[in-house]
């Protein structure tokens, strides 16, 4: 997986979804850390979450039930910055 802070692509992500609040994209970006951090799991497999697109998808899932692909090389992860 390819590291980014949450900071790096709340920007990015609020270019695109300029109607959502700053503060409620970065709330819902660091939750879905945090639940992985907490050794969250997936809801369908069991796998631990991946955090970023648990985030953007508003559901807690791993890379494979997310995005039905198993190569996770060129995809985004949020770095732990708390």
């Amino acid at each position: 997986m390819v590291p980014i802070t949450i900071e790096q692509f709340s920007k990015i992500y609020l270019e695109w979804n300029s109607e959502e609040k700053v503060e409620d994209v970065r709330l819902r970006f660091e939750a879905a850390l945090k639940r992985k951090l907490n050794s969250d799991k997936c809801q369908v497999c069991g796998s631990p979450i991946w955090a970023f697109g648990s985030a953007l998808s508003k559901f807690d899932g791993c890379f494979t039930c997310i995005t039905g692909e198993n190569d996770d090389s060129e995809d985004f992860e949020f770095e732990f910055e708390f």
